[in-house]
């Protein structure tokens, strides 16, 4: 994580690497302009520290995973923000490049963060080479505000400036996107979070130490490709969190005994079962408001369907490298092919020799499975990524997309973001291989037959022969 001197605007602007300047837009004169809030672009991958409020209402702020928290100035008492949607190049994982739509320089845009009872005003700048709007996705606000094109406003057309107003009238994770020509929009990466703090303390709304924030979302990219395939429903191949893919996310890194929260949004196709290792959450709240505190129970995998904000806060009390990803198993892959036969157990061995002698560089694949995908060292094309990857301590992790850690060490200090490495595990406490013989195991005898006996169908033996592929030792 890039480290920023946390109580300085200026801090956040030089440290980040940010680029500060007026987006000149051919329908807004320079005066008028001038009166806007200047752009703050942002084009690293980078996870940001957290933006400490300087003017407004204090409140402890969030961490956008691979993302940061969009400055504000203070204008009369309201609170001005400037997005500016455009075209955006989008690194997903080092090597790997996307062309996207997103907002100041990044997909996803920034993060707002306010608080209770704010007055924001939020000017929005077209770039893009189409109309758009932005809808503010859960909040209370008047209806001519809320951004959908053609029922509550006019859309913003290329080059032109439009200015959102409202009071943000409730606490809570939100998201904000467009609702124009959305289904190009949004496939093409225009999205961003929301965050509401309370104006004080809220029975409900319990104080964290560590409080991170990201979205889910999805591509399809074809290998050597830039641009996402809009059309796409289902069969996406890149599955990413706030658009970037394993083994580009990074890490969780939080105190032992930190209390833990983590705020997700889904703008994806489809739902995805969060699941963390070693330790159990509650789901504390929701796009809709916080849950009650009767209706929250233990957890370690929540739903996160279409549409929804989910908040999870757990106790970091297990010291580790602790697996959080999505549990279901194609979302943790990369550049996943569809339509692919399976060939486990099948002997390519014959045909293999006389595909080589055309094509050189022929390689086998899933013979024994597809664990062997993150240790080939095959060309691939220009511009992705391969299905599995990202080197742990013991080896390969065998992962993509959806995954990320949560590391957790009792030296880290209160506030400090930074990776710690890999956990250096106490002795004996790491699974290996047993080396003692071991005994045969117990079968149980069968008892009687079939309840249902097959009537008038002939028995009839079949003999299924696979071959027993070798292993890496040749045993």
């Amino acid at each position: 994580m890039t480290q920023i001197k946390p109580n300085s605007r200026r801090g956040f602007l030089s440290g980040a690497g940010a680029l500060t300047g007026a987006v000149v837009a051919a329908s807004v004169s320079k005066v008028a302009m001038a009166a806007l809030p200047e752009p703050v672009l942002q084009s690293r991958p980078d996870t940001m520290a957290p933006l400490v409020p300087q003017t407004g209402r204090p409140y402890n702020p969030v961490v956008t995973l691979n993302g940061w928290t969009l400055p504000w100035r203070m204008n009369n008492g309201v609170k001005e923000f400037h997005l500016v949607a455009e075209p955006v190049v989008r690194e997903m994982a080092p090597g790997f490049k996307a062309h996207l739509w997103g907002y100041n320089g990044q997909s996803p845009g920034p993060t707002i963060e306010v608080v209770e009872g704010d007055r924001v005003r939020i000017f929005v700048t077209n770039k893009l080479p189409e109309h758009t709007s932005v809808h503010w996705h859960g909040q209370r606000l008047p209806n001519g505000m809320d951004g959908v094109s053609g029922l509550t406003q006019k859309a913003i057309q290329p080059g032109k400036t439009f200015a959102y107003e409202f009071v943000a009238r409730r606490p809570g994770t939100f998201m904000y996107h467009p609702h124009a020509d959305e289904m190009t929009q949004m496939a093409m990466g225009m999205m961003g979070s929301w965050v509401t703090h309370p104006k004080a303390k809220h029975p409900l709304i319990d104080e964290v130490d560590r409080d991170f924030i990201f979205l889910l979302n999805a591509y399809d990219v074809d290998p050597g490709a830039y641009t996402p395939k809009i059309m796409t429903m289902l069969d996406f191949n890149i599955w990413s969190w706030n658009s970037r893919v394993f083994p580009g996310i990074d890490s969780f890194n939080v105190r032992q005994g930190d209390k833990v929260r983590v705020r997700i949004g889904n703008l994806t196709m489809t739902n995805h079962p969060m699941h963390i290792h070693g330790h159990e959450f509650m789901v504390t709240g929701t796009d809709g408001g916080p849950v009650p505190k009767t209706a929250r129970w233990p957890e370690v995998t929540a739903d996160v369907a279409v549409g929804q904000m989910r908040q999870l806060e757990f106790v970091a009390d297990e010291e580790g490298d602790w697996a959080f990803h999505c549990h279901k198993s194609h979302h943790t892959m990369n550049a996943m092919g569809h339509n692919v036969p399976t060939m486990i157990g099948v002997d390519h061995r014959k045909v293999a020799r006389e595909i080589t002698r055309l094509i050189p560089d022929y390689m086998v694949m899933g013979e024994r499975g597809m664990a062997d995908m993150a240790e080939m060292q095959m060309p691939l094309p220009d511009n992705t990524i391969p299905m599995m990857s990202g080197d742990g301590p013991f080896g390969s992790v065998e992962m993509g997309g959806m995954f990320s850690v949560f590391k957790v060490r009792r030296e880290q200090k209160p506030g400090d973001y930074k990776d710690p490495g890999w956990f250096k595990h106490p002795p004996g406490t790491v699974a290996q291989e047993y080396a003692a013989s071991m005994p045969e195991p117990a079968r149980a005898s069968p008892q009687g037959k079939s309840a249902m006996p097959a009537k008038g169908i002939p028995a009839r033996e079949v003999e299924v022969q696979v071959r027993k592929p070798k292993t890496h030792s040749g045993h």
